[in-house]
């Protein structure tokens, strides 16, 4: 099985290359059978690493542990769904399970463009097959999965395995990070067909159309990605966050920033001819960071809970982005003249304009971030000294970015196009606006002081009245016409134009989380030692252990502490946090006790024991509005679903000119 597998790898490995060189050439000699040899290439890596995929997989769920990797990252007493798991959890076959995703992501797009964009899908092909090399290069001569174990020249199999890290044994972590790397992987996909367009010059925008959508889905998959990855922090690592600005975390937020600002741009190049340099820039960007997260988490550059090992695949991943940087600078300026808008700016205050500040200002956000999240590997490279910067430090510099995002959410879509009117503007900011100060003054009135939590709920207002707004006067309109109700005309109208209605179902998703994020601003914390039949308070919660148990399984040993709960004299039932040490890997997790509620969560963390073992150490938080946290990225996930509908009215798009398209059946010369 070890030989299968690593013949599956290295030949996966000789036919991309194939594949992107036969594509490329065949497009430049006009030879269509190449270029059709190219793509069922792309078909055949599939085969190959869905075959090695395969078989590494069988051999963690039956526990063969002549594999290294199996041995390292899998033992007997894991539940099947975390043997499975094992897959991503580690190095080598995190690696191969990219390598797997990159070969579904390029044969859905050979096989749903095989009557499309034939002129650039050579490119496309070549593009993806270059990418999926360099992978396989690693898989077959850096990681590869399928090492065995040996003394002395012979196999041998160790009785038990390591296990998979404690910190991974949590259930939506069999999801997250199929989630990011399904983002991750997808963003090669427009970043194909940029380089595509490029490549031909196409002059229509239809290659735009189908770029938006394949961003839209990856951007999907990160965005879930990122929330599932918050929830992780929140219920697993026990210290009440969902969010520490850790360098792992930030690379996952690094490519989902730049495709959120092009998601935004890409219509200004659709409707009007403009920003097309702009948006080439943004494509290519959000696929170099992806790169860049991957070698932020494979490298051990930076410290981080969620990184592997250290090791030195960092080189080859710093080659690849140095040469696909350079050759993407090459190639966008070589086609400047190309590029050229076809429209120019008329008014500072329109909707083209306010699609220009929110790309500024998520690209600034991004500069930030990424600036912060290398600041330790900069100083270090220049003074000898690793400087890591704090959370504050981010605090500091992404509320206020944040909160202007925020305010341009709700502000865009009140523009019209090219210029709005004076009395337009008064018309659509009046009673959000007016709303907006009441509740502002509201909060002032009872007690809360905290200057940024007053301007976000301020501003979560104002964008919730526009987005409502927006669907109520289109709802009331088709109702009218139509004799529906209000709701089904409502979801009528975003049947017509779900792309439109569907971002602002996106945008109120943002606006409910960002009432979880201020929530922060209100934290309530304490920490106590405490023996049976002690007790402590939290905010107006008042805790009583009433009982400190032991116990073991096969995987793991437990201390669970029993928290009575009561709230101003009424009693709420019992918490019980838990502390578990697992055996294998000799690691120890904490099992949080929660009580989530709309308003507030109660959240209990067992901390572990005291010096003499007979107390338990209890971390005791309350914090206001994190639910909305999670309830608006589902609203999110929810609005972008509905954009991917397509809309009962059909939307114009302008298609993409085919150039010197190569016939199959071309005339044979005599």
């Amino acid at each position: 099985m070890e030989n299968l597998g690593s013949l599956a790898i290295l030949l996966a490995f000789c036919v991309a290359i194939y594949a992107a060189v036969a594509s490329v050439v065949g497009r430049v000699k006009r030879k269509p059978f190449l270029v059709v040899s190219g793509e069922r290439a792309v078909y055949s890596v599939w085969v190959l690493i869905t075959l090695a995929s395969g078989i590494l997989v069988y051999a963690l769920m039956t526990g063969d542990f002549r594999f290294a990797y199996v041995a390292e990252h899998s033992n007997r007493t894991m539940p099947m769904l975390y043997k499975f798991a094992a897959w991503w959890g580690g190095q080598e076959g995190s690696l191969l399970f990219w390598s797997w995703l990159l070969s579904i992501y390029a044969g859905v797009v050979v096989f749903t463009n095989r009557r499309r964009h034939r002129d650039m899908m050579p490119y496309v092909v070549g593009v993806l097959a270059t990418v999926q090399s360099f992978f396989l290069l690693l898989n077959n001569f850096v990681a590869n999965p399928f090492q065995m174990l040996a003394t002395d020249k012979l196999i041998v199999a160790v009785p038990d395995g390591n296990g998979l890290s404690p910190l991974l044994q949590y259930p939506a972590m069999a999801i997250h990070p199929p989630m990011l790397y399904l983002g991750y992987v997808g963003f090669a996909v427009p970043f194909a067909f940029a380089i595509g367009s490029l490549i031909t010059r196409q002059p229509g925008e239809g290659w735009i159309h189908t770029t938006r959508r394949w961003t839209l889905v990856t951007w999907l998959f990160q965005s879930c990605g990122i929330m599932l990855g918050a929830a992780w922090a929140y219920h697993v690592l026990g210290w009440g966050g969902y969010w520490g600005w850790d360098p792992v975390e930030n690379a996952s937020l690094l490519p989902w920033l730049a495709g959120t600002a092009f998601l935004h741009s890409v219509m200004m190049q659709e409707k009007k001819g403009m920003m097309k340099v702009w948006n080439i820039v943004l494509v290519s960007a959000t696929f170099f960071l992806c790169i860049l997260g991957t070698f932020l988490t494979r490298s051990g550059v930076v410290q981080s809970v969620h990184a592997f090992a250290q090791s030195d695949i960092g080189k080859y991943f710093v080659a690849f982005m140095a040469v696909g940087i350079a050759a993407t600078i090459y190639l966008i300026l070589d086609r400047l003249d190309y590029l050229k808008s076809e429209a120019q700016l008329e008014s500072v205050i329109s909707r083209e304009s306010s699609f220009l500040f929110n790309n500024l200002i998520l690209l600034a956000s991004c500069f930030a971030v990424l600036w912060g999240t290398l600041f330790p590997v900069i100083s270090e490279a220049v003074s000898g000294d690793k400087i890591s910067l704090d959370a504050d430090w981010y605090n500091r510099l992404m509320v206020p970015i944040g909160l202007f995002l925020l305010f341009l959410t709700g502000v865009g879509p009140l523009f019209a196009w090219r210029r709005t009117s004076v009395e337009s503007l008064r018309r659509n900011f009046q009673w959000p606006g007016i709303a907006s100060l009441v509740l502002v003054g509201a909060l002032l009135a009872a007690g809360v002081r905290h200057p940024y939590a007053l301007i976000s709920f301020g501003f979560c207002l104002f964008v919730a009245l526009t987005v409502l707004t927006e669907f109520y006067k289109g709802g009331r309109s088709i109702a009218g016409k139509n004799k529906l109700n209000l709701a089904r005309a409502m979801a009528e109208l975003t049947h017509r134009n779900t792309r439109r209605y569907g971002g602002y179902l996106v945008h109120m998703g943002i606006v409910l989380m960002f009432i979880g994020f201020t929530g922060h601003a209100f934290n309530q914390a304490n920490v106590k030692e405490l023996g049976v039949g002690g007790s402590m308070q939290v905010g107006h919660y008042q805790l009583r252990m009433a009982n400190l148990t032991q116990g073991e399984t096969p995987n793991y040993s437990w201390s669970r502490a029993v928290m009575q709960v009561t709230k101003d004299g009424e009693p709420l039932g019992t918490l019980e946090p838990e502390k578990r040490f697992y055996t294998a890997s000799r690691q120890g997790t904490s099992e949080i006790g929660l009580r989530a509620r709309l308003n507030e969560d109660l959240y209990l963390n067992f901390a572990g024991m005291s010096d003499d073992n007979q107390r338990a150490v209890i971390q005791g938080y309350v914090f206001p509005l994190v639910s909305w946290i999670w309830i608006g990225g589902l609203v999110l996930i929810g609005g972008t679903l509905i954009c991917l509908v397509p809309s009962k009215v059909k939307m114009q798009y302008a298609r993409t000119q085919v150039v010197g398209v190569v016939r199959k059946h071309a005339p044979v010369q005599k």
